[in-house]
């Protein structure tokens, strides 16, 4: 197996039909609260934690789920797997995840490209602990 490098990465990286931009901060709010996307769409997704708060206290991600899934209990069932970035190991839980980022530090940024199944209400929302009831929006596809 020889070594991709980045330019090559890129060129092999689905193209999106719509980029985003979400950001976290330290007062655990994301910038938007919903996200309007076509069904189908293929979506490139930059998260930026833009607060100054060390990683072990205040890291942020992106999990975005399937419509109707149950966001208190996913994020619960997650709470003691710090080195999974807080992401439920029991397999029904994370059978729920379309898409996710890393729990990033401060201004640390990631973009993931995913495509949206199909119309519905998508729920996004930060496993860190405690983050969840605040920090949680929803992908509407249309």
């Amino acid at each position: 197996m020889f070594p991709v490098s980045r330019a090559e990465e890129k060129a092999d990286a689905p193209k999106a039909d719509v980029e985003v931009t979400i950001t976290g901060n330290d007062q655990m709010k994301y910038d938007k609260a919903e996200i309007e996307v076509k069904a189908g769409h293929t979506v490139a997704l930059t998260f930026k934690n833009i607060g100054a708060l060390p990683k072990a206290a205040m890291g942020h991600n992106v999990v975005i789920l399937k419509p109707g899934s149950d966001i208190p209990k996913f994020a619960i069932g997650g709470v003691a797997n710090a080195a999974g970035d807080y992401l439920p190991l029991d397999p029904a839980l994370a059978a729920q995840i379309v898409a996710k980022t890393k729990i990033l530090g401060p201004k640390e940024e990631e973009t993931i490209v995913f495509k949206v199944p199909a119309a519905g209400d998508y729920p996004f929302l930060c496993t860190f602990p405690g983050h969840f009831g605040v920090m949680k929006g929803v992908l509407k596809a249309k």
